[in-house]
């Protein structure tokens, strides 16, 4: 009678064990990915590579669906609000906007924080990337992993903006980001923040003089149609972030979960690298195009007269925080 007990409760155990397999085995799943950017930009390319893992890994279970230029939402902060109301599965952007939402993440938009892309690896796949992936839970959003715009450098029509003094005045679009607006107040310009939808046709009929983005965007937009100067200030690196909707995350298997994180993370090596690969082709073919590459930068000076912005964060940050960035090696 004990052998038939033991016998019918490890027959039940096996198939609990096979239906709760069978059910992760027939989860599926179709999600959006929506983004500012071109089909062109390394965001789109990435998540590309992202939705292909994904799909090979899950044997098609689960599948992305690219959405580029705002298609689903207006702005990035738009993204945002959808990706915690459950209406936007996931998001692929900059950070900038994301500190409104989750304050800590505002530490990456200082500037001059970052030294080149060897620090920008280490400090954001280390310790202090990972808890802020952490922190923006708390937001509604599930962060898988960061990926990158790049650094920044400022356009305009106008002047060369070589130094801040040359470019003070300027009316500059920036992302609605206070590390960024307030950078560029100090620095003596005039921060416009603005939805990325509206930066073309402003630019093109005047209401704003310039804007700051890295080289990608300003090839994939054609910003090189309509702006002068491109001058390489590096003023602020800007990583990207792949975002998961916290409603739409808590439902999918764990084991799926784990799969979707790691080509997440996998996707991110291949951005970075592709975003990097081209710049100086792109460069050149600006330089073709007509536009002025400015590459004698006087980024000491770029960096003094944004200090201000960067003890203002500091302090609100915490020097320790921004010193163990400062300090990866």
């Amino acid at each position: 009678m004990k052998r038939l007990i033991v016998t019918g409760m490890l027959l039940s155990f096996s198939m609990l064990a096979l239906a709760a397999d069978s059910a992760r085995n027939e989860f599926t799943g179709t999600y959006k990915i929506t983004m500012t950017q071109t089909p062109a930009h390394p965001y789109a390319l990435g998540a590309n590579k992202f939705g292909d893992l994904v799909k090979e890994r899950t044997k098609g279970r689960i599948q992305f669906k690219v959405f580029t230029d705002s298609t689903l939402a207006k702005g990035e902060r738009e993204m945002l609000e959808g990706l915690q109301q459950g209406t936007i599965d996931i998001y692929v952007g900059s950070t900038g906007p994301v500190g409104n939402f989750s304050p800590s993440m505002l530490i990456v938009d200082i500037p001059f924080l970052f030294r080149d892309n060897d620090h920008v690896d280490k400090v954001l796949d280390g310790p202090i990337g990972k808890q802020l992936l952490a922190d923006v839970d708390k937001a509604g959003f599930n962060g898988l992993a960061f990926w990158e715009n790049g650094f920044r450098h400022l356009s305009n029509n106008k002047v060369a903006a070589r130094t801040p003094d040359e470019a003070k005045g300027l009316k500059l679009r920036t992302m609605e980001n206070k590390a960024h607006m307030l950078a560029f107040k100090t620095a003596g310009l005039n921060p416009t923040p603005m939805a990325w939808s509206e930066v073309y046709s402003a630019l093109q009929v005047g209401v704003i003089d310039g804007q700051e983005n890295p080289i990608a965007v300003f090839y994939t937009s054609k910003l090189y149609e309509i702006q002068k100067y491109l001058a390489l200030t590096g003023h602020v690196y800007s990583p990207a972030l792949v975002l998961f909707s916290q409603k739409k995350w808590n439902r999918i298997p764990k084991e799926d979960q784990e799969i979707i994180a790691q080509a997440a993370v996998e996707a991110g090596i291949f951005e970075r690298k592709l975003n990097r690969d081209d710049e100086e082709k792109k460069l050149k073919y600006f330089e073709d195009k007509g536009t002025v590459v400015v590459r004698d930068v006087n980024k000491e000076a770029w960096q003094k007269a944004m200090q201000p912005a960067f003890d203002e964060f500091a302090r609100q940050f915490g020097k320790d925080k921004i010193d163990a960035i400062l300090q990866t090696r």
